[in-house]
């Protein structure tokens, strides 16, 4: 078998080759023999090869066929996975939490990232590569024109470092854009949290990015509601709110679900 195969642009492959961006991810995880680690598209197996070392529990989620057989025979104490990460069941493969690390394909970022909301109870931390543009949007700052619902729901569920810039040389295929490296450690959530109506009215709030609160809620699943006494100023735009207002509007949209008859 080809040791080798070409990167897939369908998997929004871009393989990692530089030695010294490898261990300087390695070194910013810091992985120990009691870990649990995920790693999220192994590739070719270079962050396999330094996790590996450790000694800790490894499984590998990995799409492409065309590397498994090779990856398996290369690191035998690895548990493979030959799936789409965004189609598994975390809780399948443990009860512990996971540590989680990836050179993530770009074209998914967003839905990888909401998964690991789903599962935060899952999970001690992660580590990811991303595009930078994406890096600078999650730790923008209100009214900034990156400041959006990345940077909103990601904050409300975890603690985000920008740990350090990635250029597209350290790639093979090189990408046109620049990279980085962010980290993310679960904040403490109540279970009873509703993660699914926060990232629904986040995303309702910047649904018309330019318009007031309430035109944006007018115009989404919200629209139903007559939104009297709500916490926040409706003339403001969503970019101006802190993650402090979104609270507000929760508390608000949860109330008034739970005061519905006939809930589901």
């Amino acid at each position: 078998m080809n040791k080798h195969p070409k990167p897939l642009k369908r998997f929004g492959q871009n393989y990692l080759v530089d030695q010294n961006i490898v261990k300087k991810i390695i070194s910013q995880f810091d992985p120990k023999k009691d870990d649990l680690i995920l790693e999220i598209g192994p590739g070719r197996g270079v962050l396999t090869e330094h996790l590996n070392i450790t000694g800790a529990k490894i499984y590998a989620v990995e799409i492409d066929k065309r590397v498994i057989d090779d990856l398996k025979e290369k690191f035998r104490n690895v548990e493979f996975i030959n799936k789409d990460f965004l189609k598994i069941e975390l809780s399948d493969y443990t009860e512990r939490k996971f540590r989680i690390i990836g050179n993530i394909p770009y074209n998914i970022t967003s839905s990888i990232l909401f998964k690991l909301i789903d599962d935060i109870t899952l999970i001690k931390d992660a580590l990811f590569m991303v595009q930078y543009e994406v890096a600078a949007r999650i730790i923008s700052k209100p009214r900034t024109k990156e400041y959006g619902i990345l940077s909103v729901i990601l904050n409300h569920f975890f603690n985000v470092e920008l740990c350090f810039k990635v250029p597209p040389t350290v790639f093979y295929p090189k990408p046109k854009v620049n990279s980085a490296i962010i980290s993310l450690t679960p904040k403490d959530i109540n279970d009873s949290f509703d993660k699914k109506l926060f990232k629904n009215l986040v995303k309702g709030a910047f649904g018309n990015r330019r318009k007031s609160l309430k035109n944006s809620y007018s115009n989404s699943i919200f629209g139903t509601y007559k939104l009297t006494s709500f916490p926040v100023d409706l003339t403001k735009r969503a970019e101006e709110l802190e993650i402090s207002d979104f609270i507000k509007i929760y508390d608000y949209f949860k109330s008034k679900i739970d005061e519905q008859p006939n809930r589901k």
